[in-house]
């Protein structure tokens, strides 16, 4: 395998393409000029997933992802056997992303913890790892995950910003660690802490773009491409260099979504 970065999370179907070169072909041309070869199309809900799973189709490089967000509140809530049923296509590798935010959401969310269960479930029955949203929730998220069994697939905790407690938790549970454009930052000196201590074989890098792009873009739309400079970020907080970052992150990436890969 070449050494190319994975950018493990990012919203194709949500880019602005106006200002990124004019089309998608732009965007994916930007990626592999800065060494990205893979990307993970992450679902929000179920109204926009085809533009999601035609994206993941029409390019060998981009996987996909089905779920509903958990601050999705005007669209469609998804049952298990719909979840199900979308994620029998070979592109989808993931379920999710899904989890809780207790920060956008406000009074009773029960729905909230409803919905995640029910990805969780899904996640189960078809052997396809998690992706997980959470914000102001990481204790009701652990508890959940370990409640339901989360454990027997796994996934990642996408753009990580919790403490470290949180982190050795998910890992106990077998979720990976996935860092974003916040960990280049200047304020973000806690999360930078966690960038050096996670261990190498559960660490993922991501832009979550078109959001959160890193230093020295921040203000400008954020890419796929950009995962480049989150990843010099996570090396040199680590003082490792750039490729066995690389190596580790890809590495990882594969082997966390090695089945549902391997049917391509």
């Amino acid at each position: 395998m070449s050494l190319q970065l994975v950018d493990s999370h990012c919203h194709l179907d949500r880019l602005d393409l106006s200002v990124l070169g004019g089309d998608l072909k732009a965007v994916l041309n930007t990626a592999k000029d800065h060494n990205v070869g893979h990307m993970l199309c992450v679902s929000i809900n179920l109204e926009t997933f085809p533009n999601v799973i035609a994206i993941a189709h029409a390019h060998e490089n981009v996987f996909a992802s089905v779920g509903v967000h958990p601050n999705e509140t005007d669209c469609k809530d998804p049952s298990i056997e719909e979840l199900i049923s979308l994620a029998s296509d070979p592109k989808i590798v993931a379920i999710g992303e899904t989890g809780l935010d207790y920060f956008r959401s406000e009074g009773d969310l029960n729905w909230q913890r409803e919905r995640f269960c029910r990805h969780i479930s899904a996640a189960k029955q078809t052997g396809k790892p998690l992706i997980i949203h959470t914000r102001n929730s990481a204790a009701d998220t652990i508890k959940i995950l370990k409640d339901e069994g989360a454990d027997s697939v796994g996934g990642v905790m996408h753009c990580f910003t919790g403490d470290l407690e949180t982190a050795k938790q998910a890992i106990e549970l077998g979720f990976y660690i996935s860092l974003s454009g916040i960990v280049t930052f200047k304020s973000a000196t806690d999360l930078q802490q966690i960038a050096k201590e996670v261990p190498n074989e559960f660490l993922l890098v991501e832009t979550d773009s078109p959001y959160l792009t890193p230093v020295p873009y921040r203000g400008k739309a954020n890419q796929p491409a950009y995962v480049s400079h989150v990843a010099e970020k996570v090396a040199d907080l680590r003082e490792i260099t750039v490729e066995e970052l690389t190596k580790i992150t890809t590495e990882n990436f594969f082997r966390l979504f090695s089945s549902a890969i391997a049917v391509q």
